[in-house]
């Protein structure tokens, strides 16, 4: 028996209880301290050790040292959280308990020439296991019996639970408000069954999934609207083969941990190294040059850089002339493109007005290959781009049309014309960047071989964020830099791309009618905010949805009445905490919806504000998968322990929903009602059967356990079971070790290669592929209605809404912080203890000093929406007039209960709203995550003043 195993009073052989054996090593601290022995001290059954090093009684304490590295079993598993890392972690257990974690380090090398993918992880990966036993766990079904955010609650039984909830969707459904059903989650790459498990339910009971990409301000809107395609990313390995890379806003080592070794090992190699960020970040520490632009006018300093590019004759005219939009023709007098039908050029075309003009190097007009009246679809490789002339790229003109003549310039002219009114002085005013900096950098960038930008969120935050977006990529395009090992514009934020993707869309979705919505504009419809935004705003979001180009559920019924929302599920997300404008929120959406249901392992400002509560399965309990764009592998969760308390797994839940929903329906006798928009009939009293079963091989039950969703989602991907190929990954394959992917699907843009690196765009710059936009290249003029009238046919740089918040002299920032990812570990005692414990604001200190505001004084940071209570924190690493605070911090941190989101308001920019072109959208059309307005979280302001202060 050793020591351990004794009671407080329970004795050993020589006499020694554990309390006096505590006690006594108390005793030998003190003693030793006084150069005493025990034997000084005359207590009895203790003897003076001479060597201890050598052999001695009493030598049991050694097992506190080896039992801390014995375990019991070891499982393989990761963190289902919305970040890119997707780590391979294995966990330790012993007696029933996880009690640490280590990072696996077994991704098998693909590239010799390239650094170790092993190890990945963060420090908040590593303290995961204070989530599986900590206080704020939820154990047990709760139903609220206060007030929403009150924190009351009563514990209740799973039935009690699943009566409720299954009822109350009875009802909604039977009374037509099925479209009142709303589906919340982000990022299903992070743990894709999880993802599904509520998107199946909420599909076949005819509700609707709300997107995330774009509502987390995530989504860079510059990418569909200039290359036709959500985002593709080069794997992270591919930046150490860089010669050149500029981190844009994106704060790698803070945001990215998991990857900054190839950032950082690239300089080692040669590369240089730019960093550009506002303030002097823990990324543009580590860079070989830091530019330090004023915020929201990265558009101004990117344009800039371009026309240096361009004056300087630095572009790549070979690819321009192929691979973009530059030599096609616009009409000087409608800003449209001269389309082949007018000019007589596309009679055998399918669709001759969507079909382009270019002049060739005889002055003869040609059509543009590949152009989207040639092509069936957005995304047809039957057609090419290769060009078979040499176009023009300076066309100034005029040409014969059926109305008459009329004169023409070539995009490549208009987009000189834009580029030159960004002249030095203009650049330096706007930016605050010298004009010699950015000029040197804009060349070197230009002359480098391999040029790579890392784009990240910090762009995407301000209200002209795809201005922002399209100004930056313009940087790549005109160098050429696309499509080759080391090159492109890689934007990672969020796992916004899932691998395995049709086996998960058809695990989520099985009826194949989905009701989508972008989550931004359905919050600010339902939380009064179109009422009280700009008249032109509030007339082109009407006129969007009136024509169908942005959906909002419920729809408008027959008598030209629209329900309210009702119902709410959320799972693996905190919709509360991020929502941009959460007084209105809080105020005028919540008290809308009847029933909040929140699926959670833990206690955040979404299940605070929700009705029921159901406990999930923390990342350690569960089967599932793990996938991101900054790795090529695929690797799994599985379950080290067994859920703990009644916590359930989110597959589990929503099939027992489904079950009660089933049986409740049966038992009250409902009747299946036909789908107003879709041709399927919603039947409750078989949702169960629907649920379980296998809808791509007609097995009944096939899909009851978690594990063989992961199992389903593998074997109905082509990246995972490639079609005509032998080869397969299975869940065992990678719970043995993660594995790289076989192929890439056709919603990548390349072949992953074996022994290198995945590189996008391939298809399009080396196989000629159109690209999938309306001109089949990439496109830089949109000859949108909305995008003319509001001069932004072109990249170009506007300041933001004035005001926003009141007239104060503080710009107000929330930029993503080292010490959580979103809102998970903001309420961990470990990350808290690497921080101050609470939520804090970073202040330049001559903004500091003006308002008598010392470091670690409790601080109000107000404006004309509300204001929250913080501790201040003095940030010599910012710029003056911008005060930053790290979001996420849960609203139960603050004395109030506002949070970060409390002085932000929502609002949208109506150039993403549209559908392009108008008739089809083929370009530009709403799909979940991939077009759709997004959520906008800087050109705010505000002021701070010590707590307390006058409110004058």
């Amino acid at each position: 028996m050793s020591r351990n195993d004794l009671t407080d009073d329970e004795t050993d052989s020589a006499g020694i209880s554990r309390r006096d054996f505590v006690r006594g090593l108390g005793a030998a601290s003190l003693l030793g301290a006084t150069g005493l022995s025990f034997a000084d001290d005359g207590m009895d059954g203790l003897e003076a050790v001479d060597d201890p090093i050598g052999s001695y009684p009493y030598r049991d304490w050694e097992d506190l040292y080896r039992d801390e590295w014995d375990w019991d079993s070891v499982a393989r598993s990761t963190h289902s959280v919305n970040c890119t890392g997707s780590c391979s972690w294995n966990v330790y257990v012993k007696d029933g308990q996880v009690w640490r974690e280590e990072q696996a380090g077994d991704y098998p090398t693909f590239d010799e020439s390239l650094p170790d993918p092993n190890p990945r992880g963060c420090q908040k990966g590593a303290c995961y296991t204070d989530y599986v036993n900590a206080d704020q766990r939820v154990l047990h079904p709760l139903r609220r019996t206060g007030d929403r955010g009150e924190g009351q609650w009563e514990r209740i039984s799973w039935d009690e639970a699943l009566t409720e909830i299954a009822d109350h969707v009875i009802d909604e459904v039977q009374a037509g408000r099925y479209d009142a059903i709303s589906g919340f989650t982000p990022i299903p790459a992070m743990s894709p069954v999880s993802f599904a498990s509520g998107s199946r339910l909420v599909n076949l009971l005819g509700g609707v999934s709300h997107s995330f990409y774009d509502w987390y301000s995530d989504l860079p809107p510059g990418q569909p609207i200039t290359w036709g395609t959500q985002t593709d990313n080069a794997e992270s390995a591919d930046w150490h083969n860089s010669d050149y890379i500029i981190a844009w806003g994106s704060n790698i080592n803070v945001t990215r941990i998991p990857d900054a070794k190839y950032f950082l090992d690239a300089g080692y190699e040669g590369a240089k190294r730019v960093g550009i960020f506002t303030d002097y970040s823990q990324t543009a520490i580590h860079t070989d040059e830091w530019l330090s632009p004023h915020g929201g006018s990265d558009t101004a300093l990117a344009l800039g850089m371009a026309q240096t590019i361009v004056d300087e004759g630095l572009h790549d005219e070979e690819h321009l002339k192929e691979q973009t939009d530059m030599p096609l023709l616009v009409r000087e007098d409608t800003g449209k493109f001269l389309r082949a039908s007018e000019v007589g050029l596309a009679e055998d075309a399918d669709d001759p007005d969507k079909v382009f003009v270019m002049v060739d190097a005889d002055g003869t007009l040609r059509r543009a290959p590949g152009s989207l009246g040639e092509r069936d679809g957005q995304k047809d490789y039957s057609a090419s781009i290769e060009l078979d002339f040499d176009p023009q790229l300076s066309v100034e003109r005029s040409v014969d049309t059926d109305e008459g003549s009329v004169a023409v310039r070539s995009v490549w002219e208009n987009l000189t014309d834009e580029l030159s009114q960004y002249t030095p002085e203009v650049v330096h005013e706007e930016t605050g960047v010298g004009t010699n900096t950015y000029q040197r950098v804009a060349r070197e960038f230009a002359e480098a071989d391999a040029a790579k930008i890392i784009h990240g969120k910090g762009v995407n935050d301000w209200y002209h964020n795809d201005l922002g977006n399209r100004a930056i990529q313009l940087l790549v395009t005109l160098t050429g830099n696309l499509g080759d090992p080391g090159t492109g514009l890689d934007h990672y934020v969020g796992q916004e791309k899932i691998w395995s993707f049709h086996g998960w869309k058809v695990l989520s979705f099985p009826t194949g009618n989905v009701r989508g919505v972008p989550t931004t504009l359905w919050t600010y419809f339902h939380a009064g905010i179109l009422d009280n935004t700009d008249p032109d705003t509030a007339e082109k979001i009407r006129e969007s949805i009136d024509k169908g180009w942005m959906p909002v559920y419920p729809e408008e019924r027959e008598d030209g009445n629209r329900p309210d929302p009702s119902t709410m599920f959320v799972w693996r997300g905190n919709y509360f905490n991020q929502a941009k404008g959460n007084v209105a929120l809080e105020e005028q959406l919540w008290p809308k919806l009847d029933l909040v249901v929140d699926i959670n392992f833990r206690m955040d400002s979404t299940a605070m504000y929700s009705d029921i509560v159901l406990p999930a399965a923390s990342h350690y309990e569960k089967y599932d998968l793990s996938e991101t764009d900054m790795h090529t592998y695929v690797h799994p969760f599985t379950p080290a322990v067994e859920p703990l308390g009644e916590a359930k797994t989110d597959w589990e839940i929503f099939r027992l929903i489904a079950e009660k929903i089933q049986e409740r329906a049966q038992e009250r006798d409902v009747e299946p009602i036909e789908d107003r928009k879709f041709d399927r009939t919603i039947d409750l009293t078989t949702i169960y059967d629907d649920y379980v079963r296998d809808w791509e091989t007609g097995e009944e039950g096939g899909l009851v356990e978690d594990r063989a969703a992961a199992e389903f989602i593998l074997e109905h991907s082509e990246e995972t079971n490639p079609e005509g190929s032998d080869e397969q990954i299975t869940f065992d394959d990678i719970d043995e070790q993660p594995q790289r992917f076989l192929t890439a699907g056709d919603h990548w843009s390349s072949d992953i290669k074996d022994g290198e690196a995945y590189v996008p765009w391939q298809d399009y710059v080396h196989d000629k592929n159109p690209w999938p936009t309306f001109t089949g290249r990439q496109q830089y003029y949109i000859d949108h209605d909305w995008y003319l009238e509001l001069g932004e046919e072109l990249p170009t740089h506007k300041e933001g809404p004035e005001n926003t918040g009141g007239d104060y002299p503080l710009s107000y920032n929330t930029p993503h912080g080292r010490w959580s990812i979103h809102s998970t570990w903001r309420d961990d005692t470990k990350m808290l203890r690497l921080q101050r414990g609470e939520p804090v604001v970073y202040l330049n200190p001559e903004d500091a000093e003006e308002r008598g505001i010392e470091d670690g004084d409790t601080v109000e940071v107000y404006n004309d929406l509300g204001s929250v209570e913080v501790q201040a924190k003095i940030y010599p690493s910012s710029e003056p007039g911008t005060i930053r605070h790290f979001f996420s911090w849960e609203k139960f941190q603050y004395p109030d209960r506002d949070n970060f989101n409390t002085l932000v308001p929502m609002y949208m920019k109506p150039t993403q709203l549209v559908q392009y072109p108008e008739d089809t959208g083929e370009h530009l059309y709403f799909f979940p995550n991939y077009w759709g307005p997004t959520g906008v979280n800087s050109d705010v302001r505000v002021d701070v003043r010590p707590s307390g202060g006058d409110t004058e």
